[in-house]
């Protein structure tokens, strides 16, 4: 009888601890949901901030069309690439990211610009969401190392592969050059 009862316990604390597993793996893939969800609210601002850069801009660069239909394009296809994989969004905002440090470089030879309230107010909405951007990749990055941990480590990675757990992929900076903050504060400008 004692034996029994024993082996009904060891089946529950099983039963309970498979239930913790797939609980504890459904929690990290919903936190990894929602920190993508977090960079795509702070992608988002970026480029509804863009829209008002370019025109501002536009009246003091007549001469550097070309970078302002780069910055423009690189938007559009990081909106286009909303809701694709990781990596192609990645990619998608890194080259935005290299636009947009085109076009403060090119700014630089404009002091009425630089001497732009709004373009200083852009520049620093932009230099903002950067940050915020960098703090949400962060977030995001620990998210999906922590999951991906979990669904490989012994004993969950039996649970993981029971339910189809898949792994997550990071938001990754490719070339060294994309790994530089951009650069968006002018001499005696007030930036950042």
């Amino acid at each position: 009888m004692i034996g029994g009862w024993i082996g009904i316990g060891v089946v529950v604390l099983l039963i309970l601890m498979m239930i913790g597993m797939y609980n504890a793996l459904v929690k990290l893939r919903n936190q990894v949901k929602n920190a993508w969800a977090q960079i795509d609210v702070q992608l988002k601002r970026r480029h509804d901030l863009i829209p008002n850069l370019v025109e501002t801009v536009k009246g003091y660069m007549r001469h550097e069309r070309q970078t302002l239909e780069s910055v423009t394009a690189a938007r559009q296809q990081a909106i286009n690439l909303s809701g694709g994989s990781v990596a192609e969004q990645a990619k998608a905002e890194n080259m935005l990211t290299q636009t947009l440090r085109s076009l403060f470089a090119v700014a630089e030879s404009y002091p009425d610009l630089k001497a732009n309230q709004n373009f200083l107010a852009l520049q620093e909405e932009i230099s903002s969401t950067e940050n915020r951007i960098s703090f949400a990749r962060q977030f995001y990055n620990d998210s999906v190392m922590n999951y991906n941990n979990k669904i490989q480590m012994f004993p969950s990675n039996f649970m993981a592969g029971m339910f189809h757990f898949k792994p997550s992929e990071s938001f990754e900076i490719e070339a060294p050059a994309e790994r530089e903050v951009p650069k968006v504060s002018f001499p005696g400008g007030g930036g950042s």
